[in-house]
């Protein structure tokens, strides 16, 4: 595989990683306002992404559809919805802030499964980049390799509070700086693990690549509004959390645009 796909298969896992590391030189936990806004940042984030670089990129692979070229999208976007909604409800997983558990049955400690919900929030991500990268490295002419790395970059920016967001709290429930770090760096390891699998498919079935863009663009959302959005608005000053979706929207928008 070409070094330029290794590289932007592995950015947005070094930004989850760098996020991490804030364990180890700074010294508070996240406040909640803070981790409210960061977690706004993220959906900001997501959500052009999943419209600039999956969405209209589909619609537009389509176009030979005409008037119907919106279907693949609709499709796959639906497949991306069902596909997250039966992880969230076959893997054991805590969200931050919750006390109850979601998933099967699970003996696994709150940790693991706090672990778990950030992993199965970075899957979709992954698999974003990886359905761009897929249609890159196949030869689709209207994805260009500076829209690829524009769509890693942004998911990069917006995995290092994600990183810190796991890592820090840990460390404030007494974990040692180092374990904490490890399990903010591994909560981003499905990221490029979801990419490969999606390019491997990709590979397989370009001609069904407009599905794949939406199926990733579809699972992403499932997130934004199930995880991401209750999040940022629960308690006193949610509109710090509704103000850095904005600003997070803006610049992945911005950067798509720009680079693509």
């Amino acid at each position: 595989m070409p070094i330029e796909l290794w590289q932007g298969l592995l950015i947005p896992f070094a930004g989850t990683t760098l996020g991490a590391a804030c364990v180890f030189y700074m010294r508070n936990h996240l406040g909640a306002v803070l981790q409210r806004g960061l977690t706004g940042f993220a959906a900001g984030v997501m959500v052009a992404a999943s419209i600039w670089s999956l969405l209209l990129p589909a619609m537009e692979r389509a176009a030979d559809m005409g008037k119907w070229a919106f279907v693949p999208a609709v499709i796959g976007f639906w497949l991306g919805v069902l596909f997250l909604l039966g992880l969230d409800r076959l893997i054991p997983h805590l969200h931050r802030g919750s006390s109850e558990a979601e998933g099967m049955k699970s003996s696994l400690g709150r940790t693991t499964m706090l672990t778990l919900a950030v992993a199965l929030h970075n899957l979709p991500e992954g698999m974003a980049v990886g359905a761009v990268y897929g249609g890159w490295l196949y030869g689709d002419s209207g994805i260009t390799l500076s829209g690829a790395l524009a769509l890693s970059l942004g998911i990069a920016i917006q995995n290092f509070p994600e990183g810190a967001i796991i890592s820090m709290p840990l460390k404030a429930e007494g974990f040692s700086k180092p374990r904490s770090f490890l399990y903010g760096m591994l909560s981003g390891a499905v990221e490029p693990v979801g990419a490969l699998l999606t390019i491997f498919m990709a590979g397989m079935i370009v001609p069904l690549l407009p599905y794949a863009l939406s199926f990733a663009a579809g699972a992403m959302i499932y997130v934004v509004v199930e995880e991401l959005i209750p999040e940022m608005s629960v308690g006193k000053h949610s509109n710090v959390g509704t103000i850095l979706f904005a600003v997070g929207f803006s610049l992945m928008m911005t950067l798509d645009v720009a680079l693509g």
